[in-house]
């Protein structure tokens, strides 16, 4: 893997934690997983990014069984990564970004939004070790053979179920991200595509073209 790639990766990352701090600090709800995150953290302790490692580790056992396969254990570290990133921007923020009128916080919440989404386009585009839930979602889209909006909302149902159990965040923004969060996502997969591809291109070029001087 080349060191453009791995920046894109890094780079996915730091958008897709942003967006996913400043959903939770619009404080109109957050995604079905953000919300089991942060409701864990308020009714049993730790951090918010420490959860995300918690569940990390046991989604990584449950896609092996799906997958008939080895627990993937790399995908370990992006969690690592991510959890670190999201407790790192709240930390940074949450002083910084206080919505106090409805219309301020619908604006941080659709920017957290499109955000994550650009950031999930990034890094999962790099093909490099996909954060467990997202690389439950893509084992869902290709046993059941569907798109990334539909297999994101499956997943969204299931940790919106866990969220009520464990009193997250959920208000209007997690229904925004159930209905939108899904569409989002398949709308910046193309986009991002073309945008990845096309740098990664241009690294492998350079290479050549030193190799053949």
């Amino acid at each position: 893997m080349n060191k453009t790639r791995y920046l894109l990766y890094g780079l996915g990352i730091i958008i897709l934690t942003l967006g996913v701090a400043l959903t939770i600090l619009s404080d109109l709800g957050t995604s079905p997983f953000d919300a089991l995150l942060v409701g864990l953290s308020k009714t049993v302790g730790f951090t918010v990014g420490t959860w995300e490692i918690i569940i990390a580790l046991i989604l990584i056992f449950c896609n092996s069984i799906l997958k008939r396969n080895r627990p993937e254990y790399l995908g370990l570290a992006t969690a690592l990564i991510t959890g670190l990133s999201i407790d790192l921007w709240l930390f940074l923020l949450e002083h910084v970004i206080l919505p106090e009128i409805f219309i301020s916080k619908l604006i941080c919440f659709g920017i957290g939004l499109i955000v994550t989404g650009i950031g999930s386009a990034i890094y999962l585009l790099t093909n490099f070790a996909p954060i467990p839930v997202d690389e439950s979602m893509l084992i869902i889209r290709e046993r059941l053979k569907v798109n990334y909006m539909i297999s994101k909302t499956i997943l969204y149902v299931l940790f919106l179920l866990l969220a009520f159990i464990f009193k997250g965040p959920i208000g209007i923004g997690t229904v925004l991200t159930v209905c939108l969060g899904g569409p989002i996502l398949n709308i910046c997969m193309p986009t991002m595509k073309r945008r990845v591809n096309k740098l990664l291109m241009k690294k492998s070029n350079h290479v050549e073209n030193s190799h053949s001087i």
